[in-house]
């Protein structure tokens, strides 16, 4: 007889500067990194607004500040605005293939071209393969990297993780010449409709800020739902 899995235990950190909102201070709610979660738990963590860097499943938790805001978007009834149909006649000619997760040197080296022209000082642009890889994939699910080309040249990479239910966005990183294509939106277009093909029923954005320029792509992806005071409704993005 199978033995139920036991519930891991939940941590609290330190406080720390948050990444998204200079000035603030963040404290973050992670799973004993000890404890290897399976497909269902791994789940149920991302349908609670948890997320996952590497091994790390965690959740931001502030004491004066609930800003940042899990996002998912049901595939079912999303249909693409003018602006996102137009991103994707821009890129019919891309060709999405799915690669295990581990280390690429093509990948890592357009990694580090996307970091320093997009994110310059931000912290991740760490020479180290091994911290990018450490980064991007973890032990508790299965992960996929969709490279993104055009006639073999590589134009980006999307990181994504499978839920039960869905995808989980995990991370996308593309050659920063090409901002013409709008390559991280076209990642999160290609996503929703590979989640419908699959016959799963959201893809996961992972935390919206409002007052963050670099999270506001995300509220263009209608209708999308927000997981706020333990629910998923419908977001609002021009609500309070």
């Amino acid at each position: 007889m199978t033995r139920p899995q036991k519930s891991p235990e939940i941590f609290l950190s330190m406080p720390h500067p948050c990444s998204y909102l200079p000035g603030k201070t963040a404290t973050t709610l992670f799973v004993d990194p000890r404890y290897t979660l399976d497909l269902r738990h791994f789940t149920r963590f991302m349908q609670l607004g948890w997320r996952r860097s590497g091994d790390l499943v965690y959740r931001p938790h502030c004491h004066d500040c609930d800003a940042c805001v899990p996002l998912r978007i049901p595939v079912a009834s999303f249909t693409p605005r003018r602006g996102q149909r137009r991103i994707l006649a821009r890129n019919c000619d891309v060709a999405v293939t799915t690669r295990v997760p581990r280390y690429d040197a093509a990948h890592f080296a357009l990694y580090q071209r996307y970091q320093r022209e997009r994110h310059p000082g931000g912290g991740m642009d760490d020479a180290d393969p091994q911290k990018y890889i450490d980064f991007l994939v973890g032990r508790h699910v299965e992960t996929s990297f969709f490279e993104m080309r055009v006639n073999d040249r590589l134009l980006g990479v999307a990181v994504v993780d499978h839920l039960s239910d869905g995808l989980s966005a995990v991370y996308t990183f593309y050659e920063p010449a090409e901002k013409a294509r709008a390559l991280g939106v076209y990642a999160v277009l290609w996503q929703i409709e590979e989640a419908r093909r699959l016959g799963l029923t959201y893809v996961y954005l992972g935390y919206w800020i409002r007052e963050s320029p670099k999270m506001a792509y995300k509220v263009n992806f209608q209708p999308a739902e927000a997981y706020f005071g333990g629910v998923w409704a419908p977001l609002d993005p021009t609500g309070p």
